[in-house]
């Protein structure tokens, strides 16, 4: 990517897609008015824009800082295809690709319970059942584990929605088994909320995380993305019996879409703060366009992750500022720095700064919150982990050793005294993982459409599906291009498939 700066205005150059014919062309990625957009035109179909960050000046905060070298991976040692085509054409992972697989995610099926009009996966729009077998899923579980030098060891079963299969509790112990620590299942919370002991058999099986599908508090919202106006007691239902079962690590997964939960960011934030037992983290996701609405209802919808930060800012009244978000490659140096004090491989969030963001309230004993940053200064925190680093390249232990020790007199409270105590004696995932169950997290992940498709940022993407064709796809590609026809090769007619169970695609099987 080439960058200049014309008259003071930002200007960068990518590559892009056509939206209709999907061949690679030019993109420029420009400053109007505060705003970012970005303008590709095909020889064949004409000129594309769209809105690429709705705040020039955030926009330009996250290029400045995190956007350089020191923030690009290497990739996967051992890619899965050879570059032919090229991005994003090769997918697979292939030599071109920077980042490694930090979540992998395995769809066990199409069929889902529900009929989301914002589904990009969904059975009854594909007219075929997609259902993996057993088998293929324990070998997509292998090929994650394959990766080097990282080998994958966070998991998301997904769909559809993957309750609506039996078999689930299995395919979570053969995760373990197959040494993956972390797995989470996407899920709309239906057959959760309605039958505990199912969610018992996951739990017992060793799942982490449920990632449950989470729009807000109020019923017209669910309406509108979900076709449905009974879900807010669904919703509530999965927390109670997570806090019976002693489940604490929920996050609620919110599609945001303009003039629909726009207006919710700050009752939602409210909600997780008040079950924070239980909710680990809000991951908030603009809606993008690889679904099955209508281009012109979905550009109406087109929110960003700059408007998502301003809205919170807003809607908490202050307490979570735009400037109290980070991109997600921050964690960078602590998996670097970490990796050179053991001469261990932790992995490398090196995804583009442009992806996501990210922050961490901490909860106070009252019930009120703050941002993390009113703790420590996250910032100097990286460049401590930063120096670490190139001391332990330059073999100087210890000297990187007693650098760590730098990180003690940040800490403005014990809770974060404690965190970095942690990550100095045990190391960054550990530390990690005991820290999120003091605070919640709010994450923002902008996956890409056809329309604002960038290669650059797919090159550093982190969430790569796993398929049964012995492939892996980062996220973004696989929803936008290669979904398709990977499941095609899979897939059954529906009628064969109810004819062979005897059950309607909705129904558990």
């Amino acid at each position: 990517m080439s960058t200049k700066q014309a008259t003071g205005k930002f200007e960068t150059y990518s590559t892009s897609i056509c939206p209709e014919c999907l061949k690679r062309i030019p993109m420029r990625i420009y400053e109007e008015n505060g705003v970012i957009y970005l303008e590709k035109t095909c020889p064949e179909h004409g000129k594309f824009d769209d809105i690429y960050w709705g705040d020039a000046e955030l926009y330009k905060w996250f290029y400045d800082k995190w956007y350089n070298e020191r923030y690009v991976g290497s990739g996967l040692e051992n890619p899965h295809t050879k570059t032919v085509n090229e991005c994003p054409f090769d997918c697979g992972i292939c030599p071109k690709h920077r980042t490694a697989t930090i979540l992998g995610i395995i769809d066990i099926t199409n069929r889902c319970n529900m009929a989301c009009p914002v589904c990009f996966a969904y059975a009854g729009a594909a007219n075929y059942v997609y259902e993996p077998s057993y088998e293929q899923i324990v070998d997509m579980m292998k090929l994650l584990r394959a990766n080097r030098p990282w080998a994958c060891n966070a998991l998301q079963f997904s769909g559809g929605e993957p309750t609506v299969r039996n078999d689930l509790p299995d395919l979570i112990k053969e995760a373990k088994k197959a040494g993956i620590s972390h797995v989470e299942v996407n899920t709309n919370g239906l057959r959760i909320a309605e039958d505990i002991d199912y969610f018992k058999k996951l739990l017992d099986a060793g799942l982490s995380t449920l990632y449950l599908q989470f729009d807000g508090l109020r019923e017209d919202i669910y309406k509108k993305t979900r076709a449905r106006a009974d879900l807010v007691p669904v919703k509530q239902k999965v927390i109670e019996n997570a806090r019976t079962l002693g489940l604490d690590s929920v996050v609620l997964v919110v599609t945001l879409a303009n003039g629909v939960n726009d207006k919710d960011l700050g009752d939602i934030v409210n909600y997780a703060i008040k079950n924070h037992d239980v909710v680990r983290c809000i991951n908030i996701q603009p809606i993008s366009m690889a679904g099955r609405a209508r281009k012109d209802e979905l550009r109406k919808m087109r929110i960003t992750i700059p408007d998502t930060m301003k809205l919170i800012e807003e809607q908490t009244n202050g307490v979570v500022s735009r400037w109290d978000w980070r991109p997600v490659n921050w964690p960078v140096p602590v998996s670097k720095g970490m990796g050179a004090i053991k001469d261990k491989a932790y992995p490398e969030f090196t995804m583009h700064p442009m992806c996501g963001a990210a922050t961490f309230l901490v909860v106070e004993k009252d019930g009120s919150f703050k941002p993390i940053m009113d703790y420590v200064d996250v910032d100097k925190f990286a460049d401590v982990f930063w120096s670490v680093y190139y001391s332990g390249v330059k073999g100087k232990k210890t000297m990187a050793k007693m650098k760590m020790l730098k990180l003690l007199p940040m800490a403005k409270s014990s809770l974060v005294g404690g965190l970095i105590k942690d990550v100095i004696t045990k190391g960054s995932y550990e530390a990690l993982g005991d820290f999120m169950r003091r605070i919640v997290m709010i994450g923002i992940m902008h996956f890409q459409d056809v329309w604002n498709f960038d290669l650059d940022r797919v090159q550093k993407c982190a969430i790569h599906y796993a398929t049964p064709d012995g492939k892996i796809r980062s996220f973004c590609t696989y929803n936008s291009i290669h979904r398709p026809n990977v499941e095609k090769q899979f897939a059954i007619p529906i009628s064969e498939w109810t004819k062979k169970t005897g059950k309607k695609i909705n129904e558990p099987a």
